[in-house]
């Protein structure tokens, strides 16, 4: 099967293409379709790093007792590469999968080696709150701690994870990122930018305030959006059943977007969504960082159809962490996807291998 080629310069200059350092990319193909990444080095020489997810780079089997039978098919074309792998731990069986190929990868003699993992799933929602609680966040990250070293022995963790960049105080991916080894860099980013940039190029960006479901929603994120109009939200008990109210802020006449690190069933984002339309917001949009959506959880959200804010959303913005979200909501009205390829880019210069 063919190498996996070099990433291609946009330069002429064979002299400036041999003094770059490639990374030579490893992608499974469970992969999101990012599309190319255009960035510097450090020479100021543009590089595009196209992104494939074919099954060129690996292949996956199974034997007959349903194990996974896999293989690498470029393991000596890669010696000596820089090596990224794009995982995406979207279940158990695939999560055992991927770890195989990437305790594999640094053992063929490559010079470095980055897990970029958009999505940390076992990190979304578990809570420590009886004895015999188990943390399971923990042990996968003891796992992806004990990545083999590769020849260079520089391992990058890079971790789109619960869209934070700064942790805060009382949050629990805070305590995850000390969950890690030192055998490891971990690197967090936010997909937060992603999410502003939208906003400015929305006409109404002058009318838009952020709305938190709940205070934990509203730590993570409010340093990041401090610049626009607030409303918090909060559940409140009322006999039997717990409400949700706005505990702060007015959303009357505004395009209200709420915010938070991931949706799985949504129940909390339609209550959410009824208050503030009650209250008189003018539209109201959602984003969150990971859009997993078991059992098709995201049919439950519609479209406004042109400012009906209590029939339905104007816009539901996710990034593309979840792939099989993805695949599924892609344009589906008011659903629409925020790329982390740019931000992917951006963060593997943070390693400074070019």
């Amino acid at each position: 099967m063919a190498a996996t080629p070099p990433l291609q310069s946009s330069s002429s200059s064979t002299a400036s293409r041999k003094n770059l350092s490639y990374y030579s990319y490893i992608y499974n193909n469970k992969c999101p379709k990012f599309p190319s990444l255009l960035f510097k080095t450090k020479s100021q020489t543009t590089i595009s790093i196209r992104i494939r997810c074919d099954a060129q780079n690996w292949s996956a089997g199974t034997f007959d007792d349903g194990f996974p039978n896999l293989f690498i098919p470029n393991a000596q074309g890669i010696r000596g590469q820089h090596v990224a792998f794009l995982a995406s731990f979207s279940s158990p069986k695939v999560i055992f999968e991927q770890l195989s190929i990437i305790y594999a990868l640094p053992k063929l003699f490559i010079s470095s080696f980055t897990l970029v993992l958009p999505f940390f799933p076992t990190g979304t929602s578990e809570r420590m709150e009886d004895e015999g609680d188990v943390a399971t966040a923990f042990t996968l990250a003891r796992i992806l701690s004990n990545i083999p070293t590769s020849r260079g022995a520089r391992i990058w963790l890079l971790i789109e994870a619960k869209g934070f960049t700064q942790p805060a105080p009382g949050f629990a991916a805070a305590i995850e990122r000390f969950y890690f080894g030192d055998n490891i860099l971990p690197c967090f980013e936010s997909g937060i930018p992603l999410l502003k940039n939208r906003l400015q190029e929305l006409p109404d960006s002058d009318k838009i305030a952020i709305a938190f479901p709940d205070d934990g929603a509203w730590k993570r994120f409010h340093k990041q959006l401090q610049h626009f109009p607030t409303i918090i939200c909060a559940k409140v008990r009322e006999g039997d059943q717990r409400i949700v109210r706005i505990k702060e802020g007015d959303p009357r006449g505004r395009h209200v977007v709420i915010v938070d690190d991931l949706v799985q069933s949504g129940g909390t984002l339609v209550e959410c969504q009824k208050i503030l339309a009650n209250h008189g917001a003018a539209k109201i949009s959602a984003y969150v960082t990971h859009g997993i959506f078991p059992n098709k959880s995201w049919e439950r959200f519609e479209s406004d159809n042109g400012g009906h804010p209590g029939a339905g959303l104007t816009y539901f913005w996710i990034t593309d962490s979840c792939p099989l979200t993805v695949k599924e909501v892609m344009n589906k009205p008011p659903f629409e996807v925020l790329s982390l390829a740019g931000s992917i880019a951006a963060a593997l210069q943070i390693g400074q291998l070019f």
